[in-house]
């Protein structure tokens, strides 16, 4: 029996620290993240980019769940990288090998601290620079090979001790960042036996966004497979789950075209792109 026909309204659990959500990133490590973006001039990486991405989001989420004096459990979040044949947890330091933290542990483990340069408006018309201690969990990471089937397996078994544990919360979101083609066989069935898996309220929401690797305009959160420009593009489509009526409206507040059959999909994304799409991605529902 489908969860279609167990659950008549899914996506309705609230997020508590009694019943945490689940964010799990899978993280391509293949060699081509050595590139930049494509179009891109800043002299940086894919994989630096996309590192800094992440790194700020868990800062991000970890003020979104500061009450006080105090960083309540509001989620676990895992990172996985995949690179030559196998897939692997990604937090280095004190988290070295856990694939799912805790928020407040997470706060209060990083990797490192390092001083960075943050432009912002001065007020007057002009920019200033600002330095800003900025928070690092993981390292960026390029090698050969490409094995999502890896990574969508370990990310079934991760998230499938984690919706026993928390039966009656939020369904896990998987969001695989990924610039090439699985090397170890056809994705779309793991990706489908990984959107099987869920909790009471739901199954596992499954997300893919495409780095683009040429200059190009994105296709985000795409309702339909026609007009994708080739082959991958449509499997990766086909391996994304539809958006919670949260996460559309979330959407359209940032105002980007969406309807309520919009997938958690997005394709030959820049990094201005690829934070919107985790923004989304990453607000299930309003915190209680």
């Amino acid at each position: 029996m489908s969860y279609k026909t167990m659950i008549s309204k899914p996506y309705k659990a609230e997020i508590s620290r009694k019943n945490p959500g689940c964010l799990l990133f899978l993280v391509d490590q293949s060699a081509s993240m050595e590139d930049p973006f494509g179009g891109a001039d800043s002299g940086r990486s894919k994989a630096q980019e996309l590192a800094t991405i992440l790194n700020k989001l868990i800062h991000n989420l970890s003020i979104r769940c500061a009450k006080s004096d105090s960083i309540y459990d509001y989620f676990h979040v895992g990172v996985i990288g995949y690179s030559e044949d196998r897939a692997r947890p990604a937090f280095g330091g004190a988290l070295s090998g856990r694939d799912l933290v805790s928020i407040s542990e997470l706060a209060n483990n990083p990797l490192r601290i390092e001083d960075r340069s943050r432009k912002s408006d001065d007020g007057a018309g002009g920019i200033i620079e600002q330095k800003v201690k900025f928070p690092v969990w993981f390292d960026p990471s390029c090698t050969s090979g490409t094995p999502m089937c890896a990574s969508l397996r370990m990310a079934a078994d991760v998230v499938r001790g984690w919706a026993v544990e928390h039966a009656a919360g939020f369904p896990p979101i998987v969001i695989n960042l990924t610039d090439g083609e699985s090397t170890d066989g056809d994705p779309e069935p793991e990706a489908k036996a990984l959107a099987s898996l869920g909790t009471d309220d739901g199954p596992v929401l499954v997300f893919n966004a495409h780095l683009s690797s040429t200059a190009g305009p994105p296709i985000e959160l795409p309702s339909k497979s026609e007009g994708l420009p080739d082959e991958y593009a449509r499997k990766l489509f086909a391996m994304s789950s539809s958006l919670t009526p949260f996460m559309v409206a979330r959407a359209r507040e940032l105002g980007m075209p969406v309807d309520e059959e919009s997938r958690g999909f997005v394709f030959n994304a820049q990094p201005v792109q690829i934070i919107q799409f985790l923004d989304i991605g990453t607000r299930p529902a309003n915190l209680r």
